[in-house]
């Protein structure tokens, strides 16, 4: 992986964690929360919706909504955890 692809990939999973946070309230992580929160919801979401057959596109966009869906789900379960 290139330095320019993981500046992109951090820079996605910064947005994907702070989307993921202001959709789901509550949840202020800080910038580097957010990067971790938006990383793992990237995988969470390139495993999780192609087998559910929603979409799976190419681009910018599409990667950022796909992690930006995992990030949410990531803090649903979070918020779940720690209720329990």
């Amino acid at each position: 992986m290139g330095a320019e692809s993981l500046l992109i990939f951090l820079i996605i999973g910064a947005l994907a964690g702070w989307l993921g946070g202001i959709i789901v309230k509550g949840y202020g992580l800080g910038l580097i929360g957010d990067m971790v929160v938006g990383i793992i919801g990237a995988f969470i979401g390139g495993w999780l919706l192609p087998r559910l057959n929603l979409f799976h596109g190419t681009g910018l966009v599409m990667e950022l909504v796909s992690a930006t869906i995992g990030a949410i789900i990531l803090l649903l379960l979070l918020r779940v955890i720690r209720r329990a």
